[in-house]
């Protein structure tokens, strides 16, 4: 009797036992067939140390600032001592307090959400992940829609994941990875993105305040969004801070002090293509790395991806020259030129074309501007009927449209917003270091996010009298002629296949004389202009330009000693670089070198190299072009900006002045300008305002004023070296030579 019931006990203590421990036990069989793949991907241990989330490239000046980032997420990774322990200790006292006491999942987290969640009904109580899990979830994301089943598994995924991320990596290289990979809503991707869109910083120095919101965001970025949803977004904030006085984090004093500040978004700025420094440069290196990354293959023998892969792009641009160069552009463009355009503009019923121009004329380029534009070329893709396309155009809608006071929003027809832009002036300018032919200073036009199309490297225009230092070189290079060489100022006559040609000068001065090299060029005459070019040839002229580094077309015409050809900005900087590079030239570079995302070097730049002249006659056009700057078409460098160190230069105007340049050179940087219309048909209608000297010359002479000011740049004042033999011309040519009045000087530019 007391056997059997000892068998029914032993059964009883079976039974309970199964029951208590089959879920156990079918858990452990659930994590180790997950563990070992058995329902589905789990990742290896190599993927844990190489986890494939996409990277953003980020670009770098030569001065160690990030310009950009070129990605699909705008993510870039940092490390653990690069976080303030204010974002860390947010991020603990909200997320996981007990993370360093636990080994990827805690069991009492769990608990407390059966206990409080699904027993209690208690939504607030929180949730069970750790920040590991959360990390695994981050880093392998689960499928859409999962069914309940599904659900479970994934969670224990998860938790295997978790424990072998705590096994592999630090706590605290765990926190950094979690903080690289969370959505911070706005196309801010990780700690580094979001700390720059919210506060315009760095990860480290994120203040209590800053982290609080940051730490709140988690939740729901969108939700707790501080721009969109500012009040949501305060009091989530008051939640983390309240967790980091409860955890000790914060002192009282301390916690009372923060929770009392607003909420701070004036630096808020989405980061995208649009905004941010070097816009127009970082759009071209995107051009130019889609193409270098076709032809580059990583070691597993893929091709490398600008937009996923990390890679640090680190370029020749000096940010603070880049800063200064924005701010040129800004104060003259936007606070004098434009302003004086529209003014001079101002109730002409056809403004702002010339007065050439007929109304077909004008109708016919606001209609090949329509079918150019995106929304044109969007709507016929779709297959819309032109008529209605057309008709589209004159239909009011909501835009955003640029002006130099800041964006406005408005209704408007776009055939409206059209002509609206044609009043717009725009520019290029880019810098140049002689010596290496690295580019410190981009500017493609004056707004990308409005104007997209890149002044500098895309557009040709045509340069005018710029051109004529190039024909100025020839006749040094041959040795017949020196600064001071005296030629005829008297007409030159050309036979063309058009007939009989003649250029004209711009000014009656000193016609008929015999006059200096140094004087005509100061003075951009063309008579001597067509006296060098009668003498020489257009072809000696163009292999000479060619050696300089321009490589677009120009026709072998007489014109040439007018300046004709279309040029790019980028071209005739290098091309001037030669001259202070001891007729060297030197392409100009925009990378020095790139790395992949753990520093590996992949490939460095070198530019292309080529002897253009010799070392005496890039010399003596330095002294011919510092004639321009001391008595020419330069002079307002002198006594309107105060530049009085070694400066050669050249202005350059294009008829009817579509087009106004100005090429400077200093011992250490190279730097041009140009200033014109979407389309040439606009312009000044005088020459005092079109001329090259007042659209450029001024953007010019403000960028040099900001940069020689900075001292931690360091650009000397000091003239440029002379070559290392003895001169074999005079270059003193006497003080008559000098003598100018001001107010002529201007009248001297012209086509």
């Amino acid at each position: 009797m007391n056997k059997k019931r000892l068998t029914g006990n032993q059964k009883y203590l079976r039974n309970f036992w199964l029951i208590v421990l089959s879920p156990f036990a079918l858990l452990l069989f659930l994590i180790l067939t997950i563990s070992i793949g058995l329902w589905g991907f789990m990742p290896t241990f190599e993927e844990l140390e190489n986890p494939r989330s996409n990277l953003a490239s980020e670009i770098y000046s030569a001065d160690g600032e990030l310009l950009g980032t070129f990605y699909i997420h705008n993510r870039q990774n940092v490390k653990y001592e690069e976080i303030s322990p204010n974002m860390v200790e947010a991020l603990l006292s909200t997320e996981d307090i007990r993370f360093q006491h636990h080994s990827g999942v805690d069991v009492r987290s769990i608990f407390r959400v059966i206990v409080r969640n699904i027993l209690g009904g208690q939504r607030s109580a929180g949730g069970g992940s750790t920040l590991s899990q959360q990390l695994a979830k981050n880093l392998f994301p689960r499928r859409e829609n999962p069914n309940i089943f599904s659900l479970g598994v994934i969670k224990l995924k998860e938790w295997v994941t978790a424990a072998k991320l705590e096994r592999n990596y630090t706590k605290e290289e765990i926190i950094a990875m979690y903080l690289n990979t969370v959505d911070f809503g706005s196309h801010a991707f990780g700690i580094k993105s979001a700390s720059k869109t919210y506060f315009n910083t760095s990860p480290d120095s994120l203040k209590v305040e800053e982290a609080a919101m940051l730490v709140g965001m988690l939740k729901a970025p969108s939700w707790f969004h501080p721009v969109r949803n500012p009040e949501r977004a305060f009091q989530r904030r008051q939640v983390v801070l309240s967790q980091m006085a409860r955890y000790s984090y914060l002192s009282p004093a301390a916690f009372d002090s923060i929770r009392q500040l607003p909420l701070d978004m004036s630096q808020y700025q989405v980061q995208d293509q649009n905004t941010g420094l070097a816009t127009y440069f970082r759009e071209y290196l995107r051009m130019e790395l889609n193409e270098w990354s076709t032809t580059r293959l990583k070691p597993d023998g893929s091709n490398y991806n600008i937009y996923k892969d990390g890679l640090k792009i680190y370029t020749t641009l000096d940010s603070r020259m880049q800063k200064y160069a924005e701010e040129a552009v800004a104060e003259h463009m936007g606070k004098d030129l434009q302003p004086a355009f529209f003014k001079h503009w101002e109730g002409y019923s056809n403004a702002p074309f010339g007065r050439d121009l007929t109304q077909a004329q004008i109708n016919t380029n606001i209609e090949n501007s329509m079918k150019r534009s995106d929304r044109f070329i969007n709507m016929r893709r779709q297959g819309i009927p032109e008529d209605s396309i057309r008709a589209s155009f004159k239909v009011a809608v909501p835009m955003t449209i640029f002006s130099w006071e800041g964006e406005i929003d408005t209704l408007m027809t776009p055939l409206d917003s059209i002509i609206y832009y044609k009043h717009f002036l725009n520019t290029g300018l880019m810098a140049v270091e002689p010596q290496t032919g690295h580019v410190k200073a981009y500017v493609g036009g004056i707004n990308f996010r409005h104007f997209k199309y890149d002044h500098v490297t895309a557009s040709r225009r045509q340069v005018g009298s710029t051109f004529k230092p190039f024909l100025y070189t020839l006749a040094m290079q041959e040795g017949e002629f020196g600064p001071c060489t005296r030629v005829p100022n008297t007409p030159v006559t050309f036979d063309t296949p058009q007939g009989p040609w003649t250029p004209k000068n711009s000014s009656s001065d000193r016609e008929g004389e015999m006059v200096t090299l140094k004087w005509a060029l100061a003075n951009s005459v063309n008579y001597v202009s067509a006296f060098l070019m009668k003498r020489y040839s257009p072809l000696a002229v163009i292999n000479l330009v060619r050696r300089m580094g321009i490589t677009g077309q120009i026709d072998p015409v007489p014109a040439l000693a007018l300046g004709t050809p279309d040029i790019s900005v980028s071209e005739m900087v290098g091309a001037f670089s030669t001259f202070a590079n001891k007729g060297v030239f030197i392409e100009p570079t925009f990378i020095t070198h790139i790395e992949d995302k753990n520093g590996n070097l992949i490939e460095a730049f070198m530019p292309r190299q080529e002897e253009a002249m010799n070392e005496e006659t890039a010399f003596l056009m330095l002294e011919l072009m510092k004639g321009v700057v001391e008595s020419g078409t330069g002079m307002r460098l002198r006594f309107r900006y105060g530049l009085n160190h070694p400066i050669a230069g050249k202005t350059g105007t294009t008829q009817n002045q579509s087009d106004g340049w100005f090429m400077g050179v200093t011992p250490q940087l190279a730097a041009g300008v140009w200033v014109g219309a979407e389309d040439r048909g606009i312009r000044f209608r005088t020459i005092t305002l079109g001329q090259g000297a007042n659209t450029s010359l001024p953007i010019w002479a403000l960028f040099m004023q900001k940069v020689y000011a900075d001292e931690t740049i360091g650009l000397s004042k000091e003239n440029f070296e002379r070559p290392s033999r003895p001169l074999t011309v005079e270059i003193n040519c006497g003080r008559s030579e000098q003598e100018e009045n001001p107010r002529d000087v201007f009248r001297r530019e012209i086509f």
